[in-house]
C-alpha cells in the first residue's frame, strides 16, 4: 500500500512508518517534528514563530497539495494535523478526502472528545480534566477547554470524525471517549515502539529516577508533584538515589539522557503509559505513573503488569517511591516485565501488522 501519515506526537508516526515499511508498504511521514522535539520524518513542515511564520507555513502545504494524493490511505495524527488555526484546516482536509481512497484519523491526544467526554462525562476516575467528580482548573486544562469547546476545532474535530474511514484509538483513556460515540469504527491499537537491543543495566548503587519536564505544562501533566515526591525521595535517602530531569529538550537527548536510568516518572493522571515511558520501558527502565487495571484490561494481559501505578497525589508518589528504594530487589524483575511488556503488546512490527489489517479491512462508512 501507499500510505501518507500526517502530523506527529510524541513518535508515533516515525515509529509506524519504520514498521509498515518493514512490511513492504510505501510510507511517507509530514510533519513538524512534534516542534522542539524533532522527530524524524520525510518532508518538514515546521512553523516559524510569528504571523509571517503562519503564511509561509500556508504557501509551503499549498506546494505540497501534489504530494499529498493518490495514497491508499492518509493518517491524521490529530484533527490539528498542520500548525494552522482549525478553520484552514478544512480546506487541507477535503482535499485529502477527494484525492485519496481511505482516512483514518489518530485519537492519541488532544482534541475535543478528549475534552468534553473528561470534563462532562468522566468516565475515568481521574484525567487531565477531572479529579473524580470535580473539573480540575489549573491554567492549562482552562486553556484547553477554551480552545476546544465551542470553537472552530470543534467543528473541526467532529466533522473529520464524522467524515473520515477509521478512527484509532492509541490509549485507553482515548478510547473512552470516542468508541461510545463512533462504536462501528473506532479500534484500539497500542502505540509501535522499536525494541532495544542490549542487556539489562543494573545499578549496584543508587537507585536513579528520571523525569522529563515539558515547558509549561508542569502542574497539567502533575509533573510538578512528582517532582516534588521524587526530590523529597533523594533528601530522605541520599546515599540511596539520585534524581535527572530533562526539561524541554530535543528527543535524541532526552533518549540519551533516559538511559541508565531505573526508573522513569511520567504523566501523574494517566491511566497507562504514554509514547516516552514505553520507549523507557522497552530499554528495562521501570514506569513509575499510569497503570490502572484498564490499561492491562484492554490489552487482555492477565500476567505481566511491570508498571508501579500512583494515584494523582503526592503521597502516593512518595510511598511508592519509597517501597522501590527500600525493596531494591524487586527492580531487576521489573525491568525484566517491562521489556517482555513491551515485546508483547508494543513491538512496532506486531502493531504495524494491526495498521495493515484495520487498513485492508476498512472501507469508508
Amino acid at each position: 500500500m501507499k500510505i501518507l501519515l500526517l502530523g506527529e506526537y510524541s513518535n508515533v508516526h516515525a515509529t509506524l512508518a519504520e514498521g509498515l515499511r518493514a512490511l513492504g508498504h510505501e510510507v511517507t511521514v509530514i510533519s513538524n517534528g512534534d516542534f522542539w522535539k524533532n522527530y524524524p520524518r520525510d518532508i518538514d513542515v515546521s512553523r516559524k514563530p510569528g504571523r509571517w511564520g503562519g503564511l509561509r507555513l500556508l504557501f509551503r502545504l499549498y506546494s505540497l497539495l501534489p504530494k499529498m494524493r493518490g495514497y491508499d490511505v492518509v493518517q491524521l495524527i490529530n484533527p490539528l494535523f498542520f500548525e494552522l488555526q482549525a478553520e484552514r484546516m478544512f480546506f487541507f482536509y477535503n482535499y485529502l478526502r477527494r484525492h485519496n481512497k481511505r482516512i483514518f484519523l489518530g485519537a492519541f491526544g488532544m482534541d475535543w472528545y478528549w475534552v468534553h467526554t473528561c470534563t462532562y462525562q468522566k468516565p475515568l476516575r481521574y484525567s487531565d480534566f477531572n479529579i473524580g467528580n470535580e473539573v480540575r482548573n489549573n491554567a492549562d486544562a482552562v486553556k484547553e477547554r477554551k480552545d476546544w469547546l465551542g470553537s472552530a476545532k470543534e467543528r473541526l474535530n467532529k466533522f473529520i470524525a464524522n467524515d473520515c474511514d477509521g478512527i484509532i484509538t492509541g490509549l485507553y483513556e482515548y478510547h473512552v471517549c470516542y468508541a461510545p460515540v463512533f462504536p462501528n469504527k473506532t479500534t484500539f491499537i497500542p502505540y509501535p515502539i522499536k525494541p532495544q537491543a542490549g542487556t539489562i543495566i543494573t545499578n549496584n548503587g543508587k537507585l536513579r529516577l528520571f523525569i522529563g519536564i515539558s515547558k509549561g505544562r508542569s502542574e497539567y501533566k502533575g509533573t510538578d508533584i512528582m517532582l516534588k515526591a521524587a526530590e523529597d525521595i533523594v533528601k530522605k535517602y541520599p546515599e540511596r538515589a539520585e534524581l535527572l530531569k530533562a526539561e524541554g529538550v530535543p528527543f535524541c537527548e532526552y533518549e540519551k539522557m533516559m538511559n541508565g536510568s531505573d526508573a522513569i516518572l511520567d504523566q501523574l493522571y494517566s491511566y497507562t503509559p504514554s509514547m516516552n515511558p514505553l520507549l523507557a520501558m522497552s530499554k528495562g527502565i521501570i514506569c513509575v505513573g499510569g497503570g490502572e487495571p484498564e490499561n492491562y484490561e484492554i490489552l487482555n494481559e492477565k500476567v505481566l503488569k511491570p508498571i508501579i501505578n500512583v494515584l494523582p497525589n503526592y503521597d502516593s508518589v512518595f510511598e511508592e517511591l519509597e517501597q522501590l528504594v527500600l525493596h531494591p530487589e524487586r527492580i531487576q524483575q521489573l525491568k525484566q516485565q517491562s521489556i517482555d511488556y513491551i515485546n508483547k503488546h508494543h513491538d512496532y512490527l506486531k502493531v504495524a501488522r494491526q495498521y495493515e489489517a484495520l487498513y485492508t479491512k476498512k472501507g469508508r462508512n
